[in-house]
């Protein structure tokens, strides 16, 4: 059966009735109903991994209807699971929002959103007001919020209402299932109005999630969970299984197996590995997740692979954390960027408050993002899991050079520094060019830095791996790789054949026992003696520049060297 993706396609109804290529992500439904304990459960994972898709799912499953949906479930894993789990379709009355969309510039603006939120929602099950089953007060509130004359406090507790009002009507406890929850908060903390609308947040899942009897289950997605104080407060029986838990660690993403076999259905095995390369390398819990997205995207256009996930949409949080955190820790950016890793207590709770301050908020917040991997490395003193948090992927290795871009071109305004000028020089040999640019970049940026007890050597290497992070887009730029005889200290690779590559070995001049020419000497020497630019020469990279790069501090020396001529037999 041929290939027909459904990109943005986030309703599974339509999806279904569609004959759209549909991923089973139904056995979800079997891991909910075989979890009753967890009545309210927050399932964080990052935008467009299928959160909105699967919340439509659970809905079309539940929800109470006089139309027979089972067409739509038919050869799932949910259907062929058998009567345990059957025994739940439309079953229960069901409160669906989503507030992805809610993007509020203003407080104003929020209001205004919610307010229509509330209405739309209310409408759809209006017809509980013909039930019978309302008291005049409640029919009167109904009857305002439809109106649009809710007061604040109505809004506020308009879940709780809700859903006390179908679980009358029907004699099943509503099932609540909320998606994005987060989106609104996000934008409100970029626009400097966020304690207005956690307020609201806090009173409106409070009431409807916290000691409700009329409460059935709860599912909420969102990308980060906002620290209790912010919101959770005192919700006690919310249970989180976040990126890092092994339960629900399929429900979102494409495995392996589900990735290689649209590959196959496509009729594109071979291209296994480059999908890899860009959208492979997710943990959630053990398990190796790929970018659903990227994933579909990559086969829907059947050219070359893009950065399909970085391009859906800007990511304002992740852009001003990044921005107020740039100078403070970009030796650690750097370390992300030269295939290193950051090792760090992950914190699942991420405090608004704290982003800007906290370095340990940031990793929590880059990491649920998607913008990071992690993997358990080992515990602190007092048992608490330490992770190691790298890239996962070229894909998203694109958003930090592209960052490193803006942070260096905003640093270096009007001292002379050109990360075009650099880079250019690089690819032709010039290493005149390079000591110029490379120069200017370490007397205005290495005063920043923070070596943390790092030898002289690895802070070097890393600034200078963030530093030509810049062209991700057309080479590899990595460290300490294998080639020739020994390990270069940067190597510049090209992505394709026929274009420059380059290797620069870096040195550090030591006062009284090394200078600038010593240092340069024994780089050229070991640039020829190493034969470092055999692996460039290998993948067709023409021509091949060499270069010594030596440092005494903020100055910079470079020299050339014939990298392209293997040493002689």
């Amino acid at each position: 059966m041929p290939l027909s993706l459904p990109i943005g396609i986030d309703d599974f109804r339509r999806l279904r009735e569609g004959g759209h290529t549909y991923v089973d992500k139904t056995s979800l439904i079997c891991e909910l109903l075989d979890d009753p304990g967890s009545q309210v459960l927050l399932l964080p994972r990052p935008r467009r991994f299928g959160k909105s898709l699967n919340l439509s799912t659970l809905r079309y499953y539940f929800e109470r209807s006089d139309e027979d949906l089972s067409g739509l479930f038919e050869g799932l894993t949910v259907w062929e699971a058998g009567e345990p789990y059957r025994s739940h379709f439309q079953r229960y009355p069901v409160i669906y929002l989503t507030f992805k969309d809610i993007k509020p510039d203003t407080a104003e603006d929020f209001w205004a959103d919610i307010e229509i939120l509330i209405q739309d929602l209310f409408s759809h099950h209006r017809h509980v007001l013909d039930s019978g089953t309302l008291s005049e007060v409640q029919a009167r509130r109904y009857r305002a919020i439809l109106a649009g004359e809710a007061t604040p406090a109505l809004q506020r507790r308009a879940l709780k209402e809700l859903a006390t009002v179908l679980h009358q009507a029907y004699g099943e406890r509503a099932m609540v299932f909320i998606d994005e929850y987060d989106a609104p908060i996000h934008s409100a903390y970029v626009r400097g109005f966020a304690p207005e609308v956690l307020g609201f947040f806090r009173a409106f899942l409070g009431g409807g999630l916290k000691g409700n009897p009329h409460l059935g289950r709860a599912v909420l997605t969102g990308i980060l969970r906002i620290a209790r104080e912010s919101i959770f407060s005192g919700l006690n029986n919310l249970a989180v299984c976040s990126l890092l838990e092994h339960r629900f660690s399929s429900a979102f993403g494409f495995t392996e197996d589900e990735t290689a076999g649209l590959l196959a259905q496509a009729g594109r095995s071979g291209e296994l590995s480059e999908v890899q390369d860009w959208y492979n390398g997710y943990r959630f819990g053990e398990r190796v997740i790929y970018n659903p997205w990227s994933v579909l995207s990559y086969i829907h256009w059947g050219g070359e692979p893009k950065p399909y996930w970085l391009g859906t949409s800007a990511n304002e949080l992740i852009e001003e954390v990044l921005g107020a955190h740039a100078t403070r820790l970009q030796p650690r950016f750097e370390a992300l960027m030269a295939e290193g890793g950051v090792d760090q207590v992950v914190d699942e709770n991420v405090s608004l408050d704290d982003i800007e301050h906290s370095e340990r908020a940031l990793w929590s917040l880059l990491l649920f993002s998607g913008y990071l991997k992690a993997e358990k490395c080992g515990r602190t003193e007092h048992g608490q899991a330490i992770h190691r948090l790298s890239i996962p992927n070229r894909e998203v290795r694109l958003v930090y050079a592209h960052s490193f871009q803006k942070w260096m071109e905003r640093r270096m305004r009007g001292h002379g520094g050109s990360l075009e000028a650099l880079t250019g020089a690089l690819l032709t040999g010039d290493a005149v060019g390079v000591q110029r640019e490379l120069g200017a970049f370490a007397r205005d940026l290495l005063s920043y830095h923070d070596t943390g007890g790092l030898r002289p050597e690895n802070m070097y290497q890393g600034f200078v791996i963030g530093l030509l992070a810049v062209m991700e887009d057309t080479h590899l730029v990595r460290s300490n790789r294998e080639s020739g005889a020994g390990r270069p200290d940067v190597m510049i690779r090209p992505r394709r054949p026929g274009a420059p590559g380059a290797v620069l070995e870096l040195k550090v001049a030591r006062p009284g026992e090394k200078t600038l020419d010593a240092a340069l000497d024994e780089g050229l020497a070991q640039l020829a003696a190493k034969d470092y630019a055999a692996e460039l020469r290998a993948v067709g990279a023409e021509p091949v520049h060499g270069f010594a790069v030596a440092f005494d501090g903020k100055e910079v020396r470079v020299r050339s060297a014939p990298a392209v001529v293997p040493p002689q037999a």
